[in-house]
């Protein structure tokens, strides 16, 4: 595989005990104490009213880690290329889906269909943000996260133009979670440009490789990498936390992983250690 390159400019993110990216990066950083407790998702606030009452929890992430990394970069929503990556969906939707479906009386609510098809955060992006830009969604299972940043700094590589990621899961109520277990929810989302501005935070070099998976140092913070599949990023969240030049090796197929060589702005151009 050619190597892809991109520069990242925003980060977004929500997850458990993890209220936006300023939050996170303190805790990976180590600057503050990782405090264990359930995501709290903010409301889709940018949404009419009548679309924000039809959303699930699936959509109020993507919008919100969405909305958090392109204010950071200072871009126009609108103007960007979006990859949506997401193993499932909205887990507590599916959930809802299957007790209709298994009931006596099963006449399912058009807005629980609408909101199970896997592209409908997308839909929901585009009403939020007014957006007209191309949009691809994915689905690799636990390589869910990998696959979508692939797609995205091929977008980036292929038409030169900035692309936001947003990758996210929900978790499953029972008895789905027993063959499914995604405790909780976790979103990320990454604005990619193709050239250095006064906004990158840090260029990226991505390749396939067999090396193993990046495993993180605190427990909690690799307990959440193995439960949800879009905390797979957790590796890259944390070097950019630490303001470091690394390598990691993220999830992505069952014998193929992906390799980032990241590099701080100061240090653009020179390898990484």
């Amino acid at each position: 595989m050619i190597g892809l390159n991109a520069f990242i400019e925003g980060v977004g993110l929500v997850g458990p005990g993890l209220n936006g990216w300023a939050e996170a990066e303190a805790v990976l950083a180590g600057n503050t104490s990782f405090v264990a407790t359930r995501t709290v998702i903010p409301a889709p606030a940018s949404l009419p009213s009548a679309e924000r009452r039809r959303t699930g929890t699936g959509v109020k992430l993507a919008i919100a880690i969405g909305l958090e990394a392109v204010t950071k970069s200072g871009r126009a929503a609108a103007s960007l290329a979006t990859v949506f990556a997401a193993s499932g969906g909205d887990g507590q939707n599916c959930h809802m889906i299957c007790e209709t479906l298994a009931s006596d009386d099963r006449k399912l609510s058009p807005t629980r269909f609408h909101n199970s098809v896997h592209n409908a955060p997308a839909g929901y992006w585009s009403i939020a943000t007014g957006a007209m830009a191309p949009s691809n969604v994915l689905c690799a299972y636990d390589g869910s996260f990998a696959a979508g940043l692939l797609e995205a700094l091929c977008q980036v590589a292929v038409d030169g133009v900035p692309t936001l990621l947003i990758a996210f899961d929900t978790d499953y109520p029972s008895p789905m979670r027993d063959v499914r277990p995604v405790p909780d929810a976790f979103g990320v989302a990454l604005v990619l440009a193709p050239t250095q501005s006064a906004k990158t935070l840090a260029r990226i070099d991505a390749r396939l490789t067999d090396a193993p998976a990046t495993v993180l140092a605190t427990a909690g913070f690799e307990q959440m990498r193995r439960s949800n599949p879009a905390a797979r990023a957790l590796p890259l969240l944390d070097a950019l936390a630490a303001q470091r030049t690394s390598s990691v090796v993220l999830d992505y197929l069952q014998d193929v992983r992906l390799q980032l060589d990241i590099a701080m702005p100061n240090v653009v151009g020179k390898p990484a250690p």
